[in-house]
């Protein structure tokens, strides 16, 4: 993946996911503030497409390291699923706490 921040948040997201979670790339200057050249952006596509110095194989590694726990998370009594849960009920509560004081 490329990280293509432009806007608000969107150079936080890209830190996270090149710098934390290691699954993207980015260009050395935001294309906010200087204009990417197309060698830099040839670069870019080539080390995720390419097996250059590993890092192919580090991105891939970690993206499925990403993806197993995003899966857990969401899977039955998964952090996610729990959450989830817990806020449907939160609601179901206030819907009927509603409804007796009519």
């Amino acid at each position: 993946m490329i990280a293509w921040p432009l806007y608000a948040e969107q150079r936080l997201n890209a830190t996270m996911l090149t710098e934390e979670l290691g699954v993207a790339v980015r260009p050395e200057v935001l294309p906010t503030k200087k204009v990417v050249e197309r060698e830099e952006i040839e670069q870019l596509v080539r080390s995720v497409m390419l097996n250059k110095e590993g890092k192919e194989l580090l991105l891939r590694e970690n993206l499925k390291k990403l993806k197993m726990s995003a899966e857990k998370a969401l899977s039955a009594g998964g952090s996610s699923h729990a959450s989830m849960c817990e806020v449907l009920k939160d609601i179901e509560k206030r819907i009927y706490g509603c409804k007796k004081n009519m």
